[in-house]
């Protein structure tokens, strides 16, 4: 008897919007379907390495079409796998993908409305059947079980699950087509969708087909045939010659692979021989996938090993920080029974790992060498992703920084630390960046103002990772990195001048100091303020109070090392200060003053006052002594 059960939430909220929401692009539904089916394969071949059972009396593998134009019915059939109860409940009844969410999110915003095909990148490709079906029944049997199962439903919220006989393994998916879908019930329609989004597939998508053929022995005379008729060329791309292959059929492959409905920005196809053999096709997509920041997004390359797909995501196969990166790796060194564990002690594996990531930051410097327009909106999409980079592959640091792209106190534009340097005054000995969340707040900063008055030119780390992964580059091309918010900065200034200045406020310094002991840790003269009246600088070593910000924003706890007051010793306040200090070293006035000057400080790093309230109330008492005299 069937079991009717009720769709997950969200399984239930994604149907509502595919079936009332998404009107363009239908024929997708047939890719994602035959799609399925060749993974259904793949995870058969790959199962029966180690049980030969499990293939056992159907070993020529296919995916078959099956159109009635009469019926109004679609059936898409394989001899992969196929399915039990448990396996139907969870493939067809839930999405365990935690990207789910945020794709319901971005169709009801329609981002995802004008762009159908992303519903591939989340994994539930499935659902896509309902745009074009009333009515969905799976019929499956999986390899080495004796009985099959029907699943149904008509996207009402529903499905019903049932025992069922099916006499072989594999699955049957039939579509009750809509009345605006019987197109897709057509020979040519049927043909021309697989040409375009399916050609490439491992495995013979078939269909049969009626065709004329003239009777032996009678010249004029013709009857009707049925015939079954491969209507793909299963040419795997990665193992053509490059010269044979098209851009098109890149792209489409890409498509194929990705389930992006857009062009890749480029493509690297490439062979190694020699001890280690194998080839390789990459992919740089143009737009990144809404779930790459998410901690179970599967990252990789699929990995073939003599054209059996071991692994959809290998992950082994290229670091973390190129994860957006596409593609199929093809080893003819590799066993073909190798497990993930086995993967990552393997060295062929960490051989591939290294050429794979030699070739795409080397692909990567050649877009940024020769195509600034693409690179630039691979960067916007990306950029944040490869900076991780510097601090996963310390190998690589340089390399990886060279990528990067700042925005800087020069308003022309971008720039890269190359150019940067070539820029550098003659005077200038190290690279100097400043970060923080916007471009326009940090241009504002005062901590800038000697460098702005110098000419010397200062980077803008404005994404949270600039905080994490900056300090630890160090250097680049033998010059120092170095926050302008950290640790003394010499900007040349006059040494004898700077002494007599600081001879000269010896003792105001000393008594500031006193009065923000347990706040500070020193203070001193600046030589990065121009016109502001101070500000608080950490040591070289001290975490950024823009990192600080962010972790506390996460709710972390960040224990706070206290800082150093820098003053200005050019601002006519200190001159005042100093003469009263001379009068009475011991005034209120010093103390109210140099409280102040601490809570000015935090204000400008971008930090809240000690105690606000307090801060208000010695303002405006300063403000009402000053009107009246």
């Amino acid at each position: 008897m069937a079991e009717t059960v009720q769709f997950k939430a969200e399984v239930k909220q994604l149907l509502d919007l595919v079936v009332n929401s998404l009107y363009s692009h239908k024929e997708i539904f047939l890719r994602e379907l035959v799609s399925n089916a060749s993974d259904a394969i793949d995870k058969l071949r790959y199962l029966s390495i180690t049980d030969e059972s499990l293939a056992e009396g159907d070993s020529d593998w296919k995916i078959k079409i099956i159109p009635d134009a009469e019926n109004k019915r679609l059936t898409i059939s394989d001899n992969g796998v196929g399915m039990n109860k448990d396996d139907a409940v969870e493939a067809l009844g839930t999405i365990a993908h935690s990207g789910t969410k945020e794709f319901i999110k971005a169709m009801q915003s329609k981002e995802v409305q004008e762009n159908p095909e992303l519903i591939g990148q989340f994994g539930v490709g499935f659902y896509s059947a309902f745009m074009a079906a009333d009515k969905v029944t799976v019929v499956s049997r999986k390899a080495g079980e004796d009985k099959g199962i029907r699943w149904e439903s008509n996207a009402d919220g529903t499905y019903t699950i049932e025992e069922a006989e099916k006499p072989s393994r594999g699955t049957d998916v039939i579509l009750e087509m809509k009345e605006d879908a019987a197109e897709y019930l057509e020979e040519h329609r049927i043909r021309s969708i697989i040409k375009k989004y399916s050609d490439y597939i491992e495995y013979p998508v078939t269909m049969d087909v009626e065709r004329e053929v003239p009777v032996e022995g009678e010249d004029e005379k013709k009857e009707t045939k049925i015939e079954e008729e491969t209507l793909n060329s299963m040419k795997a791309v990665w193992l053509r010659s490059k010269d044979e292959i098209t851009e098109e059929e890149y792209n489409e492959f890409y498509k194929h692979i990705s389930h992006d409905f857009t062009d890749p920005a480029e493509h690297i196809h490439f062979k190694l021989e020699g001890t280690t053999e194998f080839t390789a096709l990459l992919y740089i997509p143009q737009k990144a996938p809404f779930d790459i920041l998410y901690k179970d997004y599967k990252a990789g390359p699929a990995l073939y090993v003599k054209k059996v797909q071991i692994m959809d995501h290998c992950e082994d196969l290229l670091p973390l920080y190129l994860r957006f990166v596409k593609g199929v790796v093809d080893s003819s060194d590799l066993p073909l029974n190798i497990s993930r564990e086995l993967l990552q002690n393997n060295r062929m594996v960490e051989i591939i790992k290294k050429n794979l990531t030699k070739k795409v930051l080397e692909k990567l410097k050649d877009m940024k060498e020769n195509d600034t327009e693409k690179y630039e909106s691979f960067y916007a999409e990306f950029g944040p992703i490869l900076k991780e980079g510097l601090h996963y592959d310390f190998s690589r640091k340089e390399e990886i920084a060279g990528l990067l792209r700042f925005s800087t106190t020069d308003e022309s534009g971008v720039t890269d630390l190359d150019s940067y340097i070539q820029r550098m005054k003659p005077d200038q000995k190290e690279i100097y960046y400043i970060s923080g969340g916007r471009h326009a707040d940090l241009q504002k900063s005062p901590y800038l103002e000697t460098f702005k008055d110098k000419g010397y030119e200062v980077l803008f780390m404005t994404d949270e990772i600039d905080d994490i992964v900056i300090p630890g580059l160090g250097q680049y091309k033998e010059k120092e990195v170095k926050s302008i918010v950290k640790g003394d900065i010499d900007l040349g200034e006059d040494s004898e001048k700077k002494e007599e200045k600081k001879k000269e406020l010896e003792g105001l310094l000393g008594a500031v100091k006193t009065q923000l002991d347990d706040k500070v840790k020193d203070v001193r003269l600046s030589g990065r303020l121009k016109e502001s009246v101070c500000c608080l600088v950490g040591d070289d070593n001290d975490m950024d109070p823009n990192m600080i910000r962010i972790m506390e924003a996460m709710g972390q706890s960040v224990p706070k090392p206290k800082k150093i007051l820098e003053i200005n010793p050019d601002h006519e306040l200190f001159g005042e200060m100093k003469k009263l200090y001379e009068t009475d070293s011991d005034s209120s006035v010093i103390s109210d003053y140099s409280k102040l000057l601490y809570n000015l400080a935090l204000i400008l790093e971008g930090s809240q006052p000690e105690d606000p309230s307090v801060f208000a109330g010695r303002m405006s008492d300063l403000m009402v002594k000053e009107l009246k005299g």
